[in-house]
């Protein structure tokens, strides 16, 4: 008993001395309760709302109170021209559009019956129904209220319109988001066993002692997985485009550029984890775990990021495929040019430049 006891002891302390092992048995429940519990939601909160209101009489400010009033809306400036409402949705800063015609007060005092346009951002046509639903349940409970006491009917009708995606198709939604996932898991996956792989099997010493550049060991590791990671990404496409009706309303050119800058991130983030680690099973889980869930999570395309705590949404700014996914739909969905996504470019260029500048600098050129 007293050696079953030292064994046991042992054991807690090679546990304990092991800061991945710790990671893994603690950190990961964490992180996973606190991304799943914030993010697994029907609701829909602080969706910014854009109130275009030409009327600014009493019964509008009244309603824009209610707007104001619900957690679910989150209310943005005033314009009031189309044309820069329709910047803002290309901008991708709001989800909806309340307009307000002129004389709305009056036409329910004179003519008992006003109209109220909801234009909403189908390219997520699940956020744009339900964000919809919502404004039109607010416009029906004023509605009530003024029917109160009236001997006539009065009616506010709401005419719904949907942009980007008036058909409400899914594979909006889920292509690039599926692209997205595809392309950051399986390169930071391969990449991550590669070198990892010439350690176990002992051929990385051969490799070191040749007069090869250690920096052309790195990079060489990465090539093939970018061509690759393109073949994937065309028949992704083809598939999407073919069978499941997916436009791709902008530039293919610019399109492949993105997509290659986020391999680049991805097969950069992949040779990290393989230079930090020892064994290829340690490789492959923390790419599949430390990956899929944020790509999962904290991307946008399953679960809308406003909903998430203001810290979460802030890490979100982390996870490559999210600018990635913004990329993609507005370019395949909105048909936008490099002049509205140049930001999100500039964002996946210098988290390429830093994981490959610190996964080159991890790499030990010897192995004692």
């Amino acid at each position: 008993m007293k050696q079953f006891i030292t064994f046991v002891r042992k054991e807690f302390y090679h546990v304990f001395r092991d800061q991945k092992t710790l990671l893994l048995l603690f950190g990961m429940p964490v992180a996973q309760i606190i991304l799943f519990g914030f993010a697994l939601t029907n609701e829909i909160k602080n969706s910014k709302v854009l109130i275009c209101d030409h009327a600014r009489d009493a019964a509008t400010q009244n309603i824009l109170q209610r707007f104001e009033a619900s957690p679910s809306f989150n209310i943005e400036k005033n314009i009031l021209n189309h044309k820069g409402i329709e910047q803002e949705f290309k901008k991708g800063k709001i989800r909806l559009a309340v307009i307000f015609p002129a004389n709305f007060q009056n036409d329910l005092n004179h003519f008992n019956k006003a109209q109220v346009q909801l234009i909403a951002d189908a390219s997520d046509p699940n956020t744009a129904t339900t964000l919809t639903n919502y404004a039109s349940s607010i416009l029906m409970d004023y509605q009530k209220e003024l029917q109160e006491g009236q001997a006539q009917f009065m009616s506010i009708k709401t005419d719904v319109r949907m942009i980007y995606n008036p058909e409400l198709k899914g594979t909006t939604n889920f292509v690039p988001g599926v692209i997205a996932l595809v392309l950051l898991l399986v390169c930071v996956l391969m990449t991550s066993i590669s070198i990892v792989k010439e350690k176990e099997t002992g051929t990385m010493e051969l490799l070191l002692v040749s007069p090869f550049n250690p920096i052309l060991v790195v990079l060489s590791k990465a090539v093939p997985y970018f061509f690759l990671s393109l073949i994937n990404l065309t028949v992704i496409l083809i598939l999407s485009t073919t069978l499941m009706d997916m436009p791709i309303k902008g530039s293919i050119f610019l399109l492949y550029f993105a997509s290659s800058l986020l391999i680049l991130t991805a097969l950069s983030l992949g040779l990290l984890i393989s230079n930090s680690t020892d064994s290829q099973q340690a490789a492959m889980l923390i790419s599949l775990m430390g990956m899929l869930i944020p790509t999962m999570m904290l991307t946008g395309f399953m679960f809308p990021l406003e909903n998430m705590p203001l810290a979460l949404q802030y890490i979100s700014n982390l996870v490559p495929s999210k600018w990635y996914y913004t990329i993609t739909k507005s370019v395949m969905i909105k048909g936008m040019g490099i002049e509205a996504i140049w930001k999100e470019l500039l964002v996946l260029t210098v988290m390429t430049l830093v994981l490959l500048t610190i996964s080159i600098k991890k790499f030990k050129i010897r192995l004692a």
